[in-house]
Order: C-alpha cells, then structure tokens, then sequence
C-alpha cells in the first residue's frame, strides 16, 4: 500500500508505468493494481499474487518506476563574497555564525531602541516630578522654541527629551498613567541590562541559536520522509529481483544446459526407474547433475582446464522437464570442442576456503578459492594439464578436511587436504593416485571423519560407506578397494559425500532422473558390492548423482 510518493512524482503516470511493466512481464508477482485515494489521501494498493515474493517486487518497482526517487543537492554558495563547494558539516557552520551575526545584530537595534526609549522616559519623569514649574515654563515663553530651551536650561535635558514634555498629553498627568510611565522605564531598564550582558558574553548569543532552532522545530518540525546520503541510492543487481530457489542443473555431452525447480522431481523408493528429466537428442547424454539456489555463482571447469563463471539465475529455466535446454555455448565462451566436465556451485568467495581439482590420470591440485572471484568472459586457467590428460572433479574444501580420490576400477586413496601445497591459479598439479593400466578418475570428494562416501557404479548399484572405514595413507599411492567392479555393476560413475538426512538425484545418459531418500541405502564395508539405487534400461547407464541437503548446506554436483 503506497501512501506517499516522490517529490515531482505523478501519481496518475505511476499507476499507468507499473500497469505497463506488470503487462510486459518486467515486473511479476503483481495480481492486481488499484488507485483507491479520495479526500482522505492517496492510496495505490498492489495486491501480490500468492507465491510472490514481497522483497523481489518491491525492488523491481524500485528500479523500473519512480517509486523511489534521488534529489542531488549541488553545494555551492558565497562564503565571503568568494564561491565554494561546502560540506554538509561546513553549511551547518557557517549557519551558525550568521545566526550568531543576526542575533547580534537584533540584540544591538534592540538595544539602542531601548536605550533612546528610556532617554525619553527619564525627561517625563523629571517633568511628571516638577510639573508645577514645567507649567509655568512652557505658559511663560512665547513660543514653543524657547520654551524647549528653557526647560533644556532648568533640568539639563537633551533636545529629544525637552520634545517629549512639550508633546505630552495632558491625559498623561493622571496618576495611573504616570504610574504606567515608571512602570515601562522600569522594564526598560531590566531589557537594558539583558541585551548589554547577552553582547558581551557570545556563549549566551549561541545559547540563543539553539533555542531558535528548537523552537523551529517544536513549530514546524515533522518526522523526516527522505533520507540524506553522499550519494545517490545503488543501483539494483538482477540478484535483488531474482528470488531464492532450488533449483536442478544438468548438462549433456553435446552442451546442453537447463535448471528446473527441484520439486520437478517428486521422492521415489529405492532401486526404481525415474522419470524422464531431459528429453535427448540421437547420440546425446546426459553427464552432469547439480542441486543450486537461484543466487549461486557456478564454476565450470572444463577438460582443457579452464574455468568459466555463471549465475544461476542467468540459465534458463525450463517450464517441462522434458525439454533439452539451451546450449551452453551461448551462456558462456566455451570453445566447440571444449567440454565441461565439473561444476561447483559457490555461495560466497571467502578467505580460507581452497578449489581442489583432480585430472584422469590421477593428478590433483588446490588452489584458493578467492582466486575464481572474478572470471573474464573468455574464461580463466585453472590447471595447466599435461599432454593427453583433462581435468575430470572440482570441489571446495577447507584445510581440515580429507580428500578421496576415487578411480573407475573402484580404488580409492584418502588424504589430508592441507598435505597438498596451495598452487596458483596458472601451475599443474601433484600425483593424488596412482592408477594401474586402463584404470582413470572417475571422482574426488571432499570430507570429514563423520561423513559417508556414496559411490554408485554405472549399472545403478550404489552403497554408503563410512568414511573412517578408508585408511589415511599418503598421496600418489594406488588405494584401496572401495567397489565391487564386474560386469554387471559395471565401472564406478559418481562418488558423493553424503549423510543419512540427505536426499539424493540420479540421472542416466539418457536424461532418466530418481529422487529418493539417502535412509533407504544401505550402509555397508568398502570391499561390496552395494544394493539397486536405480534400474536403468538396457543401453542406458548412471551419468551423475547430487545430493539434496533440506538445510541448504553446501551441494556440488559429481561427474
């Protein structure tokens, strides 16, 4: 409800702009707009529709309308007879000191009127007190000049007061207004001596200054409706119109990308089919899964090693799940052959936190995560990668957590973050595992000691794992067995800290996803071979897998 608008702001304009932008689908979440001020006031009433988000469209009116509103103030004035830019502080001073002149000034005419009054008032008296002989005086001289002389002479008056007795009414020489005349001369006397005392004492002539202002303010002061800046107002970012919200990210092979609200997806059991999530093209597939709110920054790491930065909110969202996307090429300059080939959603780029990334052949590498804070357009080197190798996971991580590096043959090798050196932005990585011929990289994680490690192979079979089950050994070693690997699991797909209040999405090459509870896996030895997490049909196969945290924790997708 908006009962107040703008200095120079139409109200009848306003409406008309907000309808406009409401019917151009610039502004959304506004069901109805109404002008419902009278002879009471004004009155625009906005009625939200119901999943609006009161912040979002109360910024977008904001911006687009003059719903808000600057008055830049240019500060120049004669200081001295000599232009000058002033500060707010010097104006409030300089108003000070011509107050203090104006109340010196007022304090001195008033003085010297009370002083000539007071002149004037002591001549009466002495006549008032010997107005026998200033009868006879003036009734003696023939005329009124000397009459004035003579009382000059006899009572050593002044010409001004001679004057007042000759002016004199008669109607003055009752008692009461002779009474009255004391009375007056009286008060004189005591403004006399306030206005010389005010003058020699300036610490009372600022005393004044305040109380005049005081005064001003208890008169005509009122609640102030505008606020004093340096500076104008910021400007809005697209993230203050965009409200919060999960959303689901995938990618295929061929470069598509889309987001979809995550309660697209509803809960399923355990082991089931899916729905369809993406509706592929001939030879397509889906790799990559990811869980993101609306105002995360995503890294997109790429098998040449190169990192690129996008919103969230800036991929298109897809009404149907079925719908293929758009292709990524067009929301960031990725070169046609280049593939992503990791994605990590960041809240907020702050000191302490490290990038660590991981190759197929067994590399890895960290780095600070403050050095991805600003990202060009044509993209940044993350890691300078050898002849044949491609960047395969990035994760965030902290120097107290462990690293898991696990292969595709099931082996896994767990060590301390903080072993591994902090490299820049440009340099290569340090050997993390030792892989045995035809084996590869298929994850890395990041955790601590309390967490489960979910590893899920390309047939659907998937178990959890604790994490202290894993021995802490050095980098650069083979590992151990962390999956049962045959022809029916088939290799390991995806690997994913995970906890048992977490949910988790599974999505297949051909863009079939499952939701389900992380409860309902079961928690077992590393040496396994797991249980069904989901059936995919005959040809398809698990592409990638993100958990789901009710608590906004922080989600990464896995390759």
């Amino acid at each position: 409800i908006v009962t107040e608008l703008p200095y120079q702001t139409n109200k009848a304009s306003l409406v008309a702009r907000i309808a406009e932008l409401v019917k151009a689908k610039r502004i959304e979440g506004i069901s109805e707009l109404r002008d419902e001020s009278d002879r009471q006031g004004m009155r625009i009433v906005i009625e939200l529709k119901r999943d609006a988000r009161l912040e979002q469209v109360r910024n977008a009116l904001y911006k687009y309308t003059s719903l808000q509103s600057s008055f830049f103030v240019n500060m120049l004035a004669l200081v001295d007879g000599q232009p000058r830019v002033l500060s707010l502080k010097e104006v409030i001073q300089l108003y000070i000191k011509f107050r203090e002149q104006v109340i010196k000034r007022r304090s001195e005419f008033d003085l010297a009127k009370s002083q000539a009054r007071a002149h004037i008032l002591e001549g009466l008296k002495i006549a008032l007190d010997n107005l026998d002989r200033v009868i006879k005086i003036i009734r003696g001289s023939e005329t009124v000049e000397v009459a004035k002389k003579e009382l000059m002479k006899q009572f050593f008056l002044s010409q001004v007061q001679a004057q007042a007795i000759l002016d004199m009414q008669l109607r003055r020489l009752a008692n009461l207004e002779r009474q009255k005349i004391i009375d007056e001369y009286t008060e004189l006397l005591k403004t006399i001596a306030y206005l010389e005392d005010l003058l020699d004492n300036p610490r009372k002539i600022l005393y004044l200054v305040k109380e005049d202002a005081v005064d001003v303010k208890s008169n005509y002061g009122e609640e102030r409706r505008t606020q004093i800046s340096e500076q104008g107002p910021s400007e809005f970012k697209d993230d203050d119109l965009i409200p919060h919200q999960n959303m689901v990210i995938t990618l295929s092979k061929r470069g598509y990308i889309k987001r979809q609200p995550r309660a697209t997806f509803r809960l399923q059991r355990r082991g089931g089919r899916g729905v369809i999530g993406v509706k592929t093209r001939d030879e397509d597939a889906v790799y990559l899964l990811l869980d993101a709110d609306t105002h995360d920054s995503l890294l997109f790491f790429t098998d040449r090693g190169r990192v690129f930065k996008l919103k969230c909110y800036e991929i298109n969202a897809d009404v149907t799940r079925v719908a293929k996307g758009t292709p990524l090429i067009n929301l960031i300059g990725i070169e046609q052959k280049e593939r992503v080939t990791a994605v990590v959603r960041v809240r907020e780029f702050t000191e302490g936190s490290f990038m660590l990334m991981a190759t197929r052949q067994g590399e890895i590498k960290r780095t600070a995560l403050r050095a991805f804070s600003a990202v060009r357009s044509n993209g940044l080197i993350a890691v300078n990668l050898k002849e044949g190798d491609e960047l395969v996971a990035a994760r965030l991580a902290d120097v107290n957590d462990m690293v898991i590096v696990v292969t595709e043959n099931g082996r896994a090798v767990k060590f301390p973050v903080k072993n591994l050196r902090v490299a820049s932005r440009t340099s290569g990585g340090v050997r993390g595992v030792r892989c045995k011929d035809g084996d590869r990289v298929a994850g890395m994680e990041v955790a601590s000691s309390e967490d489960y490690l979910l590893v899920i192979t390309c047939g659907g079979f998937g178990k959890m794992t604790s994490i202290s089950s894993y021995p802490t050994t050095n980098r650069g070693g083979m590992g151990v067995r962390t999956q049962k690997v045959d022809a029916v699991t088939g290799k390991v797909a995806a690997v994913r800290r995970i906890c048992p209040t977490q949910e988790l999405m599974i999505i297949t090459t051909e863009g079939i996803v499952i939701r389900e509870s992380a409860d309902d896996i079961s928690i077992l030895g590393r040496d396994t071979k797991g249980v069904w997490l989901m059936r995919p049909d005959e040809g398809d196969s698990i592409a990638a897998v993100t958990c789901l945290d009710n608590e906004e924790a922080e989600i990464q997708a896995a390759v």
